[in-house]
């Protein structure tokens, strides 16, 4: 019995252990999954809490600071003085041989343009991290959808394979029996038996194709590479569901474009370049408060708080003033605003790219909405005539080359169909990366 509950705790730990890996995906919730657990997009979620610590760091560091100390040193030689009566607190005999220190030192910055420029600079690398992370996001996401329709593509592409095998081997069998009673010409079997040899190396070759497919999907999501991950959609529903004619009307600012946003983000992190540069040439100016205690001993009895401890403190500014540094910090300050100009042009570039960008990838996604269309007609007219030359085949009427022909125009006009359907959905996230517009599957 104590075996049994043994047997069923480590079945039902087993069971729920399996199910932290999920297995069936629509594209959404691959999505959804890879955001969260692609381990690109962990790293660039640290960066923005490294960024976040960053910018605490920045600010603490012109807060309050207190630091102790303690110093103990023992005078192997030394030069001998005479007690001091410090009155009240007793004698120190600055000649014994032992003496420990004991403080704290309180400081305070009252005035440093570079703390100050400190602060917009780590609001803005928190900005920059962020805008890193959504750029990451975009990048991930148009990587699943692309794993999830390879993926489809070669599941869809193994059917119509094994289907036009089937037909093939049937085909095959029928006109052997014609040859065999003869009826029919040698090169008719040996046409349909190179025909169904190249469909055969095509379906062997889908099919590695496939499990290939299937490991980049899982890496992609971050999963483990051998996941049993399927697939709940299919890529005709998908194509379909993704022909946004709407997307080629609406209008883009490049503005909210990713990556005008780090671009942007550079041109101002240079901007607090060149503030850093010039505050660099005012004065700083710094507050401290100080206090110690000291116990000089002829033996190490510093515990033994009957003998006297002298108390000290002080309080003071410290004042920097730069005065000449031979034309150095005017060549930061130059150097600075070469490099702003640069990440200004920089921006204005992007601006450029980004119009080009938005408007060839509109235009490759509407052709590849007429594309899919015309392909879809084409197919419809290949398998008629591809249906005919097998009728006329088996009738006399056409031969074997020109079945053959018919075979490979069908078998190239399925291919070009998924094809056509896949670039449909990429090109449509393509688009939406390029112009940062997102819409759920």
């Amino acid at each position: 019995m104590k075996n049994l509950s043994i047997f069923i705790f480590l079945m039902c730990f087993s069971f729920g252990f399996s199910q932290d890996a999920p297995t069936s995906f629509t594209l959404q919730e691959a999505i959804d999954y890879a955001l969260e657990n692609n381990r690109t997009a962990k790293n660039a979620a640290r960066d923005i809490d490294a960024a976040k610590k960053q910018k605490w760091e920045t600010i603490a560091s012109g807060l309050p600071q207190i630091n102790g100390s303690v110093q103990y040193q023992n005078f192997i030689k030394q030069q001998f003085d005479q007690p001091v009566d410090f009155g009240e607190d007793g004698f120190i005999d600055f000649g014994a041989p032992q003496s420990v220190t004991a403080g704290a030192t309180l400081t305070q910055k009252v005035f440093d343009g570079s703390y100050i420029v400190g602060l917009q600079s780590a609001k803005v690398f928190l900005e920059i991290s962020e805008n890193a992370k959504e750029k990451t996001d975009l990048e991930i996401r148009k990587a699943v959808i692309n794993a999830y329709g390879n993926v489809l593509l070669s599941e869809e592409s193994i059917k119509i394979l094994e289907s036009n095998i089937k037909v093939l081997e049937k085909n095959l069998n029928e006109t052997t029996k014609i040859y065999e009673n003869g009826l029919e010409e040698e090169e008719s079997v040996e046409q349909l038996q190179i025909t169904l040899s190249s469909v055969k190396n095509n379906l062997a070759n889908t099919q590695r194709l496939k499990d290939l497919a299937y490991k980049m999907f899982n890496i992609t999501l971050g999963l483990d590479i051998d996941n049993p991950s399927e697939l709940s959609q299919n890529l005709e529903d998908l194509a379909l569901n993704n022909i946004k004619l709407d997307l080629l009307n609406s209008e883009n600012s490049i503005q909210e474009t990713i990556d005008y946003k780090i671009a942007e983000n550079d041109k101002i992190s240079n901007e607090l370049l060149v503030k850093l540069e010039q505050s660099r040439a005012l004065p700083t100016l710094n507050a401290f408060f100080s206090g110690a205690y000291l116990a000089n001993r002829e033996s190490f009895n510093f515990l033994d708080f009957n003998n006297p401890w002298v108390g000290i403190a002080s309080f003071g500014l410290n004042l920097d003033i730069p005065i000449f540094g031979s034309g150095l910090k005017g060549a930061r300050t130059q150097r600075a605003k070469i490099n702003l100009e640069k990440a200004e042009s920089n921006l204005t570039e992007i601006e450029q790219q980004l119009k080009l960008q938005i408007a060839n990838a509109k235009s490759n996604y509407q052709f590849a909405i007429k594309n899919y269309q015309n392909k879809r007609d084409n197919l419809a007219l290949a398998e008629r005539i591809e249906s005919k030359n097998q009728t006329k085949f088996f009738e006399g009427i056409a031969s074997s080359f020109e079945l053959r022909q018919a075979q490979t125009q069908l078998y190239s006009a399925q291919q070009e169909l998924l094809q056509a359907m896949l670039d449909v959905i990429n090109n449509k996230a393509e688009l939406e990366t390029i112009t940062n517009k997102i819409t759920n599957f």
